[in-house]
């Protein structure tokens, strides 16, 4: 028989994906990592009980929020939505040369007081800081794994020399490197940059070896049809899902939005005629 812990990863992670082990996950960690004026394109959704109150009615499958927002927005969230805490991040205040380390903030424990279902933390692989990182990953890892709980890493190659080497962070091989760096370390869950091409986004699947990858939802695109295209081509490359954030909260109206990326997620729906049937075209 499988050990309690195991099946305690088991059904938490159940609350992120549904039966087709896929998952839209709202992301509200931008404030912190970005600062405000991510909000400013839609300022009321600075609240964060605001935005996550909208989330929640159009369906999302789950929110990752850092412990902080937990506290101001935690009930806003119905009992099957997904929570996810991060428990690393940094600020863009800090200077430059230490801008390639995320710091913990809180600690497992406080993660579980909180209701999470998920607990999360970066590594920036090819930092200069990426022993650091790794390190506290695993420490995360271990308690949350031994208390029955999944963690989820934010893989993101980052680092002088994978410039030097590679071109750009987005280049697949080390996009598909940090990813299996991710699953060898014992993630559950990763989320990833996106890697340019159906293809190439698929190797990265592929190197993860089974544990679900997501894609790093990123910078607001100018149409929504081109992110809910994507997160198609994610999808149609094995990948599990998005974890979005300002193509969701940079809308005054968001729904329509998450709305149409479900019916991409779940139904494998055109991007077109989803963004069509939601009224976004």
């Amino acid at each position: 028989m499988e050990p309690y812990q195991s099946i305690g990863i088991k059904r938490r992670l159940g609350r992120f994906f549904r039966r087709d082990g896929r998952a839209l996950i709202f992301a509200m960690d931008h404030g912190f990592e970005h600062g405000p004026t991510d909000f400013e394109p839609a300022w009321e959704h600075v609240d964060p009980k605001t935005i996550i109150r909208k989330v929640v009615r159009a369906g999302i499958d789950g929110v990752m929020m850092l412990p902080g927002i937990v506290r101001m927005a935690g009930t806003e969230l119905k009992a099957d939505t997904g929570l996810m805490v991060k428990l690393t991040s940094k600020t863009e205040l800090r200077p430059k040369e230490e801008q390639l380390m995320q710091s913990q903030l809180a600690f497992v424990e406080d993660a579980i007081k909180l209701g999470a279902d998920a607990i999360a933390a970066t590594v920036y692989w090819g930092s200069p800081a990426e022993d650091a990182m790794m390190r506290q990953f695993a420490e995360i890892a271990s308690y949350a794994h031994d208390l029955g709980f999944p963690v989820v890493q934010f893989a993101y190659p980052r680092g002088p020399y994978i410039n030097e080497k590679y071109g750009k962070k987005e280049d697949y091989r080390v996009v598909m490197y940090g990813a299996r760096a991710a699953a060898e370390t014992g993630a559950d869950m990763i989320k990833t940059y996106w890697t340019g091409s159906r293809e190439t986004f698929a190797k990265v699947v592929e190197a993860a070896a089974g544990v679900p990858v997501l894609l790093s939802g990123g910078a607001k695109t100018e149409s929504p049809v081109d992110f809910l295209k994507l997160v198609w081509e994610v999808i149609e490359a094995g990948g599990a899902g998005a974890v979005v954030g300002r193509n969701i909260f940079q809308r005054e109206d968001p729904a329509p939005m998450i709305k149409a990326l479900l019916r991409v997620v779940h139904r494998n729906e055109d991007p077109e005629e989803a963004a069509k049937a939601e009224g976004l075209l």
